[in-house]
């Protein structure tokens, strides 16, 4: 008995190791010089307007004074089913505009006189008096286009749903950086703006629904960052990574 445990103990470990660092490895999807692996979805009317730019290592998206403009996301090329993502994002207490980070959606052409992206988005909204909303779920998926968590009947969302604590940095504040991770496994979905859990549910019955599952949305797809129709927006994205949660 002693000799086999001594045989196999030192094999056994190290295989253990080296199965735990490849789950937790990150995998970088913006390389902070280009856009490479990320793409643009957007009506026909917007093909030849320019909002998501680098700028010094980061994703700028910049519509300040060009409000004539229907929703524009930047796209990965990818699609992602089950994982965990995190990013930083700064905010300018001067910029009015909204934005969104899009996961397990997908664009339509065919719809929206000329396209729409289908499908769930956690909010980034930094304008005041409503930042709190960011990490909260909206649905952007055509028949849908409501708050689903917490649920609403709408896109409207009254004071008595801010939490009792969260934190929104703009660009003068600390090192003017947001972090905000989401975590999609199965209906499971969880995101935390710096450190804070904003959103835990459990999206049974709503991202699985008939209505997802014709769009081919709400269980897997693309991940894109967002520009709201019309709107004067300034905010800058950094350090986009990711890692697969495998079963």
């Amino acid at each position: 008995m002693h000799i086999t445990v001594r045989i196999f103990i030192p094999l056994l470990i190290p295989l253990f190791f080296v199965s735990c660092k490849q789950e937790i490895q990150w995998e970088q999807l913006f390389n902070g010089k280009d856009l490479s692996g990320w793409h643009i979805d957007c009506q026909p009317q917007d093909k030849n307007k320019v909002f998501w730019t680098i700028d010094e290592g980061t994703i700028l998206c910049d519509s300040r004074g060009r409000e004539g403009h229907h929703h524009i996301w930047l796209v990965t090329d990818r699609e992602f089913t089950d994982f965990e993502l995190g990013l930083k994002f700064q905010a300018y207490s001067d910029s009015p505009g909204n934005s969104g980070l899009q996961f397990r959606s997908r664009y339509d052409t065919t719809i929206e006189n000329g396209g729409w992206m289908n499908g769930p988005q956690v909010d980034i909204n930094p304008p005041k008096p409503k930042p709190w909303r960011t990490g909260f779920i909206y649905d952007e998926t055509n028949e849908v286009r409501r708050w689903i968590y917490p649920s609403l009947s709408n896109w409207d969302m009254k004071d008595e749903y801010e939490p009792e604590k969260y934190i929104m940095k703009y660009s003068a504040d600390d090192d003017g950086w947001n972090e905000l991770t989401l975590i999609c496994n199965g209906m499971h979905i969880k995101t935390i703006l710096n450190g804070i859990v904003q959103t835990d549910w459990d999206a049974t019955g709503i991202l699985d629904d008939e209505i997802h599952q014709k769009h081919n949305v709400g269980q897997s797809g693309h991940i894109a960052l967002q520009l709201h129709h019309g709107d004067d927006l300034l905010i800058r994205y950094k350090d986009i990574k990711i890692r697969e949660i495998k079963k």
